[in-house]
């Protein structure tokens, strides 16, 4: 089979282009959240998105055109979505047309990989099948005909090299012949060793609501969090996310209405520990990682009455506000704002609490971040939704930020909440502090305020079905 006349075209204008091609191999989970880390850490690299998405965002295998060899390793560095990356050498529906593509590509793109005095390994890597080792031996021996000059290495090889087959992603459908065929130069792995090295469940101090350790690094990729940054947590909790920040080199800092949580007192949230250690608090848990250097300080504060002094800013506002499910929504309030008539600016202050509709919470953490933000820094967060009553019309806007991308996670039948990226593009201005609570927005936005009784409304149910069911 021959190329068709549109790859073969598409190769000309790559090459023309000084973009080098390269095949992404992405890991089967968190599915919604690959395509915007991906945009983001490209960005982040100095480089803009250019894909061959030849199937669905959900294959394993994306075909990059990137401009050079240390973006890729850039994109690698950070990424806990995909599993590594390889210059694209060759491709094809068969085993013809990948050698006769193997056959076009440059030579003199081959020949530095190919010389004597390196070594290398050639591994053959199936998606979705199992393949015999008489198999893999007979994919290795049809590629002679590229002029390897060098020994084999099977333990430490120079260059490594993969032969990539795509059976699909149906586990229960598995096609007799691939795909999609690939081979290429293995460049550098991604950073899915960090999901098990910061495991919540060795982490030294945890909470009711602690952040998974993947998707905390996924939210710092989607902020595009880098070196040198400072990283605000409005709603801190037990700082799952400044954790995953300060990895990456940045400076942390947050806020949290709960003394106890902030201070690290009261009853732990692990089985088998009735009280918190002397110790556990979130300057520990940064302690644990070796990233105490990146700790600036965690304030006992109410995310809605800011403590901030003009002019203060942030390169990135990454949070997981509570939804009132395993968290309270709570603000600080006093006597008179209790009563029916709401006094600005009261001096005799009381410490009570009051609740905090989570309408309110969305409208004033993107205030917030559209005052407190850098010219192109990004706000990151969950929020939760009623999948019924989903439409985007619900996700809260603000005019000097700008979306940049939505992700669902399913929680249940009927609920799951959106990882929402959105950028700062616009300076504040004072026109602009109430611009995101106009009227008919508003009542669009108030439906997250019923969000925990519709959640509790969806448990009910289903307990009452799953007795229902276990009573015939």
């Amino acid at each position: 089979m021959r190329p068709s006349e549109g790859s073969r075209r598409g190769a000309m204008a790559l090459r023309g282009s000084g973009l080098t091609r390269y095949l992404l191999l992405l890991a089967q989970e968190n599915l919604e959240f690959r395509l915007p880390e991906i945009k983001s850490l490209i960005s982040l690299n100095g480089g803009q998105f250019c894909s061959q998405l030849e199937s669905n965002l959900n294959s394993p295998f994306w075909i990059l055109n990137l401009l050079s060899e240390e973006m890729a390793r850039g994109l690698m560095k950070r990424t806990v979505c995909a599993k590594s990356i390889f210059e694209l050498w060759g491709r094809g529906k068969s085993v013809e047309e990948l050698h006769s593509s193997l056959k076009k590509y440059p030579v003199e793109k081959m020949e530095p990989y190919l010389q004597s005095n390196f070594t290398y390994k050639i591994k053959v890597h199936a998606f979705n099948k199992t393949l015999t080792q008489e198999e893999k031996i007979e994919r290795i021996d049809s590629l002679e005909f590229l002029s390897f000059k060098g020994k084999v290495n099977l333990k430490k090889p120079d260059h490594e090299f993969w032969f990539v087959e795509d059976y699909g992603t149906d586990p229960n459908n598995i096609p007799k012949q691939p795909l999609h065929l690939y081979f290429g130069r293995w460049i550098a792995n991604g950073q899915r060793d960090l999901i098990e090295s910061y495991s919540v469940k060795r982490r030294h101090f945890i909470g009711n609501t602690s952040m998974d350790a993947c998707l905390a690094f996924i939210m710092a990729n989607h902020g595009r969090v880098k070196t040198n940054d400072i990283v605000f947590d409005p709603f801190v909790g037990t700082g799952g996310l400044l954790i995953a920040s300060a990895h990456f080199g940045a400076y942390v800092c947050g806020t949290d209405i709960d003394y106890s949580t902030v201070h690290g007192l009261g009853k732990a949230s692990r089985k088998n520990q009735k009280w918190r250690g002397p110790d556990e608090n979130i300057r520990a848990n940064l302690r644990q990682y070796g990233l105490e250097n990146y700790y600036l300080d965690i304030l006992v504060s109410d995310a809605s009455k800011p403590i901030w002094r003009k002019g203060m800013q942030f390169d990135a506002i990454i949070t997981d506000p509570p939804y009132g499910i395993r968290e309270a929504t709570r603000r600080t309030g006093s006597q008179k704002e209790m009563g029916k008539v709401t006094e600005r600016g009261t001096e005799n202050h009381i410490s009570i609490s009051s609740n905090y509709q989570l309408s309110d919470i969305l409208f004033d953490l993107l205030k917030f971040a559209a005052e407190y933000l850098v010219i192109g820094g990004r706000l990151v967060y969950w929020l939760p939704v009623y999948k019924p009553e989903y439409t985007e019309e619900i996700i809260p806007r603000h005019p000097c930020l700008k979306l940049i991308s939505n992700c669902e996670q399913t929680l249940s039948s009927h609920t799951s909440r959106h990882l929402i990226t959105m950028e700062k593009v616009k300076e504040f201005e004072d026109e602009d502090r109430s611009s995101n609570i106009l009227e008919s927005r508003y009542l669009t936005y108030k439906s997250h305020n019923s969000f925990r009784e519709k959640y509790f409304s969806g448990v009910t149910k289903r307990i009452a079905k799953e007795e229902k069911d276990n009573q015939k």
